[in-house]
């Protein structure tokens, strides 16, 4: 899915943005960043020096004359904007924008920012499918442009990416507190038997800091044989 999602920026009034967008890009496994009318020419050195590592999105990105044609290649776009318009289009919550994210994972998917002053015009959002907002506070609510870009791409790329923070270990496969506090009362025994918990006085703190140990884990299955195998033998 991440890579049928394209993002969009429109009439970007700093190049040091591009860059770091296109970092922004790179860091979540997107390739695809096309610009609407850059106030400085393109391409741009400015833009390649903050963009690091990333120089290879911004050989691709493409230079378009009117947001119309920038988005010709999508199936559906999503407009980020901080504020509400008077205009007949879907207004979504961030959570909503996600969900719809999900919803079209089969189809080419652009989403589109404006310039950093003024944010995108009607004109512009006039050719999206959907209006969304970042959530921030509403007395501060100017978000830096490549801020912007890298909320959407981590929210996107957690969404179809849990495998990834989960790496090695799903979550079905986690051991529930039953079988943890069975695990916890086995080493306890052993340990007792074994007379661990000396001096007698600090038992009661020792037990604590023990259960407290175990209490932060999430053990998989796996684990709980290997940790049973290993104080079995004490």
């Amino acid at each position: 899915m991440i890579n049928k999602t394209g993002f969009v920026l429109v009439k970007p009034q700093l190049p040091e943005n591009i860059g770091f967008s296109a970092r922004c890009l790179k860091n979540f496994g997107f390739s695809s960043l096309d610009l609407v009318n850059p106030k400085e020419n393109w391409p741009n050195k400015k833009a390649i020096a903050t963009s690091v590592g990333a120089k290879d999105i911004l050989k691709k990105t493409k230079v378009f004359s009117s947001v119309e044609k920038a988005i010709n290649k999508y199936d559906v776009v999503y407009a980020s904007s901080a504020r509400k318009r008077d205009i007949n289009k879907k207004h979504l919550s961030f959570n909503e924008f996600i969900k719809s994210i999900k919803k079209n994972k089969n189809k080419k998917i652009g989403i589109i920012f404006g310039p950093e002053a003024s944010g995108l015009s009607n004109k512009d959002i006039v050719n999206c499918n959907y209006i969304f907002k970042i959530p921030v506070n509403k007395k501060f609510e100017s978000i830096n442009l490549s801020h912007s870009l890298i909320i959407v791409c981590y929210e996107i790329f957690r969404s179809f990416k849990t495998s990834y923070f989960n790496k090695g270990k799903e979550l079905n496969n986690i051991i529930n507190k039953k079988k943890l506090n069975n695990l916890m009362h086995f080493v306890e025994n052993r340990l007792e038997k074994k007379g661990f918990f000396q001096p007698s006085e600090k038992r009661k703190t020792m037990l604590i800091n023990l259960r407290n140990i175990f209490g932060r884990t999430e053990l998989s299955y796996k684990e709980l044989r290997i940790l049973s195998s290993i104080f079995s033998k004490l």
